[in-house]
Formats: structure tokens, sequence, C-alpha cells
């Protein structure tokens, strides 16, 4: 998945970006407070996007 339709995804699901860090960016749910990491890869792996949406409790975009 494109890391830029992926991040859109978040900011549907109420997930804003928390802070930058040194090669990832971090992303917050707005209703729970987890947080969790978002590598800046171009192409993200399906397996990396539904384990990043099971940290943050929303539901996968597959």
């Amino acid at each position: 998945m494109k890391r830029k339709d992926f991040i859109k995804f978040l900011g549907d699901n109420n997930c804003y970006l928390h802070r930058e860090g040194a090669a990832h960016s971090i992303y917050k749910n707005f209703e729970n407070g987890f947080k969790t990491a978002v590598p800046r890869h171009n192409e993200l792996k399906n397996s990396t996007c539904k384990e990043i949406c099971k940290q943050l409790e929303i539901p996968s975009p597959f």
C-alpha cells in the first residue's frame, strides 16, 4: 500500500501525526491515546499496515 494512502486512511480513523522520529513518523489515535511508528517507505507491506492498525486499535484497510 502506498504510504500516502495509508496516512490518509489513518486520518480518516482519528489518528494524527504526534511527532517525527529519526526513521519513522509517530502517529497517535485521538480516541484511545495509543501510539505507534509508521515507517517512511514509499510502499508499505500489507502486513505492516495491519500491525499498525492493530496497535492503534482501528479497523484494517484490507
